[in-house]
């Protein structure tokens, strides 16, 4: 049974997570001072040293993998969840060693070689963790490593999740039947009906199952206590299926509670998490920063060219809604013309519009307007990559006009977008535009910011006026 297979399982994947820090400790130093790429120089570390530097390694990193939850089974959870995992607790791995090095004044270790150890730390876990999972995946097609499971409740909620399990077996889910009181036939759905909710207990006597998920209506609590009581007697675990599933929107629900009794969210967002919103804020400042220390010869030259084309401010600023519906000023290189009077509070920028300048058009055209933003980005108003900002007339006109269209005012607005990155500015649906908000809201991962970060240079040019 997969209760008394899985802590061999997690003792395997423990021993391989180990070798994969060690193997990329070991590959760190050897492409550092062994390999043609650095010269001969730096030649000079002893070995012995990094190998008590993977004696001390192992505990720690072992630690911080139990504290992230990384040998729970992740059957049911999609392997990007699994690799941000990875990633923070390799992050967090690198910190401790770092101080640790510092600590005890380790100074001769190389920062470059440290520098490769992280990377080849995620690579070779993720490579290895991706690895099991398939081969995981294709034993469970193929009838092994199931978990056997009974579902009471035959109605339109037990069906559906048993549609769910069916749909894919890689999951490795066996149902072995359903148990119902109101239902006469035999089978539901080709799943074998064994009986009703007073025969649980002989039927788990008689199944050796590994888990009872109960997929009765909320008006059942008497009964579903009791079939709660008969599973922990025989020593079953049970899970929960409500039958208000269908009010929970987005991709996962989530839980919280207030002095003991149970909330749920009815929407899911992942930068509501402390340390999902902590790390997005953290390397929006420094990608910031680095940003605006890198181009600041660059923003200099493009501001002396606004000043120079046309009279007038070289930043315009203008109020839009951010994060919680608050107001800011959003910053941009100006590209109108000083001397039209103000419209486009409540007027969309079309092509060739008359109000910009000739140099204006060139950096809407290539998006250099955008630039000053990184500044909102480093005040707090907004993130390198989010729903856009809108002003505050069409917050009000769309929030009427459009389903769900303040949702998007749940996490910090940015300088690019899913829905940006996809051809949603500008002129365009501002239908198709909160759906992409809304996926990206719900389905938030720091990979999928990394990814609309490089597709905004393809999308750049496109719809840009």
């Amino acid at each position: 049974m997969i209760k008394s297979n899985q802590k061999y399982f997690n003792f395997l994947q423990f021993v391989l997570d180990m070798l994969s820090v060690s193997l990329a400790l070991l590959f760190a130093w050897y492409i550092r001072f062994v390999s043609p790429f650095f010269p001969d120089w730096v030649r000079s570390l002893d070995f012995v040293a990094y190998i008590n530097l993977v004696i001390v390694l192992i505990p720690v990193y072992a630690l911080i993998y139990y504290a992230f939850d990384l040998y729970k089974p992740f059957r049911k959870t999609p392997f990007f969840r699994e690799a941000e995992k990875m990633l923070l607790a390799n992050s967090l791995g690198l910190l401790i060693m770092v101080a640790y090095l510092y600590g005890t004044k380790s100074i001769h270790f190389s920062r470059i070689m440290l520098g490769f150890f992280y990377i080849f730390s995620n690579i070779f876990m993720m490579l290895e963790r991706y690895i099991i999972r398939q081969t995981l995946r294709r034993f469970r097609a193929k009838g092994y490593n199931l978990k056997h499971i009974v579902i009471i409740g035959a109605g339109q909620t037990g069906i559906t999740f048993a549609n769910k399990i069916k749909s894919d077996p890689r999951l490795g889910y066996n149902i072995v039947g359903f148990v119902d009181d109101y239902v006469d036939c035999d089978t539901v759905e080709n799943i074998p009906v064994l009986g009703k909710t007073k025969d649980v207990e002989a039927i788990l006597e008689d199944q050796r199952l590994d888990e009872v998920v109960i997929a009765l209506s909320t008006n059942s609590h008497q009964k579903i206590n009791k079939l709660i009581d008969v599973c922990e007697y025989q020593g079953v675990k049970t899970q929960v299926v409500p039958d208000y599933f269908h009010l929970i929107q987005g991709s996962k629900p989530a839980f919280d509670e207030l002095d003991g009794i149970p909330l749920i969210y009815t929407r899911y967002i992942p930068l509501d998490e402390p340390i999902n919103r902590g790390l997005k804020r953290l390397l929006d400042m420094l990608f910031s920063l680095v940003v605006i220390i890198l181009l600041s010869p660059f923003l200099l030259i493009v501001a002396l060219l606004v000043k120079l084309t046309s009279p007038g401010p070289i930043i315009y600023k203008q109020v839009r809604v951010g994060m919680n519906r608050k107001e800011f000023k959003i910053y941009k290189f100006r590209s109108m013309r000083n001397d039209i009077p103000e419209v486009g509070e409540t007027e969309w920028t079309v092509e060739d519009d008359p109000r910009r300048t000739v140099f204006g058009t060139f950096i809407r055209k290539t998006s250099i307007d955008e630039l000053p933003q990184f500044f909102n980005v480093l005040k707090g108003d907004m993130s390198v990559v989010g729903p856009r900002p809108e002003r505050p007339y069409y917050v009000n006109q769309f929030k009427d006009e459009v389903p769900k269209y303040m949702i998007k005012h749940h996490v910090r607005p940015g300088i690019t977008g899913w829905a940006q990155v996809n051809g949603w500015r500008g002129d365009t649906s501002i239908v198709e535009r909160i759906n992409c908000d809304i996926e990206y809201i719900e389905k938030w991962t720091l990979w999928w910011d990394i990814k609309i970060f490089f597709m905004t240079f393809a999308a750049v040019f496109k719809n840009a006026y």
